[in-house]
């Protein structure tokens, strides 16, 4: 069965840069995926009124930064279908207009009929981000996190977060499409942040990965006070890993999110491409 990428573009404020365009590409290529990007433009409320309109035109600005937005989304989209024909990708587009506030539900909605959301994450534009935190713990579908100012990976090394909890075992089933692509994977545990179910949980995973046709290495890793998110994408990097899957922690009461510590880390400094499961 072909895989589905959904791959949401950010045009307001400032939106994804056109180098995410690579990354989507490279994914759709390494999973021989079929790509739908969906073009966020940016909608806003009529606010006018005789004297603001005096001092300001209100209308002209909306209109101005609708036009920009839609430019921003234009420009993107030129961009990607020039990356994904020379690699022989097929590609859809829908075009959605909608409050900034309305992003998440926006991808939400697409991501439940499709089998993986990759969003680009740039150092400047939070929204990317806000749309993710939503979009782990209402999509039902892994995210992936692409730090979209890097160059794109190869996803030849894998690590897998393993604490034996529901979700890191969601984002291991999740992960399964890369987990059998991939040259190399690592099963790191940290063991001095939280008690384990077991003594060696890694180890029970790699013989459950074995089983498949997976074969892992185990490591255990230590945090040494340092905050889990900063753990894992060091300890990731120091050993070459081009992607790390993770079960996104988080609770939800009437869509206001309380982060665990390692998912909140990861949004706010993603140093590597990140696959996260709810």
């Amino acid at each position: 069965m072909t895989i589905d990428i959904l791959a949401p573009i950010h045009t307001y404020p400032d939106g994804n840069s056109e180098q995410f365009a690579l990354h989507v590409a490279a994914i759709a290529r390494h999973l021989d995926a079929n790509v739908h990007a969906l073009i966020l433009n940016a909608d806003f409320p009529s606010a006018s009124n005789a004297l603001g309109n005096i001092l300001i035109d209100i209308p002209s600005l909306i209109r101005g930064a609708k036009a920009q937005s839609r430019d921003r989304g234009a420009a993107f989209l030129q961009a990607m279908e020039s990356e994904v024909e020379r690699l022989g990708i097929s590609l859809r587009t829908t075009e959605v207009e909608c409050f900034e506030g309305l992003f998440a539900d926006a991808v939400i909605g697409h991501a439940r009929y499709h089998d993986i959301v990759v969003v680009g994450i740039g150092p400047v534009d939070g929204t990317p981000q806000k749309t993710a935190e939503a979009a782990i713990f209402g999509a039902g579908r892994p995210i992936l996190l692409i730090p979209e100012n890097s160059p794109p990976a190869v996803f030849g090394h894998v690590m897998i977060a393993w604490d034996g909890s529901r979700v890191a075992a969601r984002a291991v089933s999740d992960a399964r499409d890369f987990l059998q692509r991939a040259q190399t994977i690592t099963i790191a545990s940290v063991t001095d942040e939280k008690s384990l179910p077991h003594d060696d949980p890694g180890s029970k995973l790699a013989e459950y990965l074995t089983r498949h046709d997976i074969q892992a290495t185990v490591a255990q890793v230590q945090s040494s006070g340092r905050p889990i998110a900063e753990t894992l994408q060091e300890h990731a990097r120091e050993l070459g890993v081009t992607l790390l899957v993770m079960g996104g922690f988080g609770h939800s009461r009437m869509r206001d999110f309380v982060l665990g510590g390692a998912t909140s880390g990861i949004l706010k400094d993603l140093r590597l491409p990140v696959l996260l499961s709810h």
